[in-house]
């Protein structure tokens, strides 16, 4: 049974009970950290919305007060995981950390300085690939996600990388080139070029602006490649064999191809 928060950080050392506490929610099995980590996927997937439509429209009143409202919130989230973290230098050195470093600054700072520093808050979106902890808990409580996860991790991977490198074409651009007025042109850039249509009516004129343009054509083609992939091939499930370990197998599949052991893939009855 389950303490209830009181509870929990109650007692002779208060800090060590709150650490716990929030160990298990971060990273226990009870339905409140199953709950807790839905909420903060709900978060982030509402932060990633926040910063795009604020992107788009930068001046909306109010923005300002709400960068620091998001930027307090995820400033909570960063302190609490690198706390109770097992090798918090680890953590530290995670690329996405770093993401969530300059994420978090930019939502504290852009009010201040403006929209120039207003486009490094896309790196949040990079914490959508972190849930891994979630993945799990999504495969066993959603049969859509059961059918479709490949599908459904590579449109994330697509779709954060546009936007992340959007947010560095429009950073290193806005100032210097006059076809990136706003966000919008640094994502039309961006989808351009990753589909190598390039009608070059926006180009990156400098050195730094056809590494870039590089960057966004070899990346972006293999993640765009591999959503092609996932949606065309025939449709498999993911279910481990119990001997050799091969991960998919077809829908109706009762020996494993690799090593003829028997399968007992759950069906459910569609």
């Amino acid at each position: 049974m389950t303490s209830s928060p009181s509870h929990a950080l109650s007692g002779p050392d208060p800090v060590k009970n709150a650490r716990a506490y929030l160990c298990e929610l971060y990273e226990g099995d009870t339905e409140r950290a199953h709950r807790f980590r839905y909420g903060l996927l709900a978060f982030d997937v509402a932060t990633v919305v926040f910063i795009i439509a604020t992107s788009f429209a930068p001046d909306w009143p109010g923005v300002k007060v709400l960068d620091i409202l998001v930027g307090l919130a995820v400033l909570a989230d960063f302190s609490a995981r690198l706390w109770i973290s097992r090798s918090r230098w680890r953590e530290l050195l995670h690329p996405a950390t770093w993401a969530d470093i300059v994420a978090l600054i930019s939502f504290l700072i852009a009010p201040l300085v403006g929209e120039g520093a207003g486009f490094l808050r896309i790196m949040r979106t990079l914490r959508l690939l972190r849930n891994y902890r979630i993945l799990t808990r999504l495969r066993q409580d959603s049969p859509v996600f059961r059918r479709n996860e490949e599908v459904i991790l590579a449109i994330t991977n697509l779709f954060v990388f546009i936007f992340v490198m959007t947010g560095i074409v429009y950073a290193t651009q806005h100032r210097s080139n006059p076809n990136i007025h706003n966000f919008v042109d640094a994502l039309y850039f961006t989808v351009t070029s990753l589909t190598t249509t390039g009608y070059g009516d926006i180009v990156l004129k400098d050195t730094a602006g056809r590494l870039i343009s590089v960057l966004i054509m070899i990346f972006g083609v293999t993640l765009f490649l591999r959503l092609a992939q996932v949606l065309f091939r025939p449709h498999k499930v993911r279910f481990p064999c119990p001997t050799c370990g091969l991960q998919r197998h077809d829908p109706d599949a009762v020996h494993c191809k690799a090593c003829g052991t028997v399968l007992n893939i759950p069906d459910e009855g569609s």
